[in-house]
């Protein structure tokens, strides 16, 4: 079947839906973001792009951490609306009856209502064009109870996060397969 060439975009997809956490106890602000990923395994490093208009970008930039909240799927709708609203005028944590948890490492909170929250120091911010990304080490993973399997990994099934495909937002289906099973006999 012939190939269609189109313009250059963010065609990578789908992309994880994350809640960021930001400031500290006193005062923190959510953002949500699309444009999220690992990017080393050692050391652990997360990446973050956010544009630097957002509230949420002097907030890390100053604070130097943040937050990566993986929300689940009946979550969404307060997660859209973080994404919407701005942190200058809203309280997102209590607009959304979110629980600001003190973090282990960083100053930032958790957002209690997630199943996963993941604890990153701010250690490079690239200026990319209309975003600047921020990469984080990652410092402490926090996982509920619940959401865990017996040997004590993240259960995804359970977790039930959400990816941003184009404008949509998805569940995740069943699992398909696991990482070298094109190998083995």
């Amino acid at each position: 079947m012939p190939k269609v060439k189109l313009p250059p975009s963010e065609a990578l997809y789908p992309v994880p839906v994350v809640l960021v956490s930001c400031g500290d106890m006193n005062k923190a602000n959510i953002i949500t973001i699309a444009w999220c990923g690992v990017v080393c395994s050692n050391p652990p490093l997360i990446s973050i792009s956010v544009r630097p208009q957002r509230f949420s970008h002097d907030m890390i930039s100053r604070g130097g951490d943040f937050v990566v909240n993986i929300p689940t799927e009946g979550l969404l709708k307060k997660a859209d609306f973080c994404g919407i609203v701005s942190g200058m005028t809203t309280d997102k944590f209590k607009a959304c009856g979110f629980t600001k948890a003190p973090s282990t490492i960083v100053s930032s909170p958790l957002i209690e209502e997630c199943p996963v929250n993941i604890e990153c120091k701010v250690i490079k911010t690239l200026e990319l064009g209309v975003h600047n990304m921020f990469i984080g080490e990652i410092l402490a993973v926090h996982a509920d109870k619940d959401v865990l399997n017996k040997d004590g990994r993240i259960d995804h099934r359970k977790t039930r996060p959400v990816v941003f495909n184009h404008g949509e937002y998805w569940g995740l289906g069943k699992q398909i397969g696991r990482y070298g099973f094109s190998s083995k006999k």
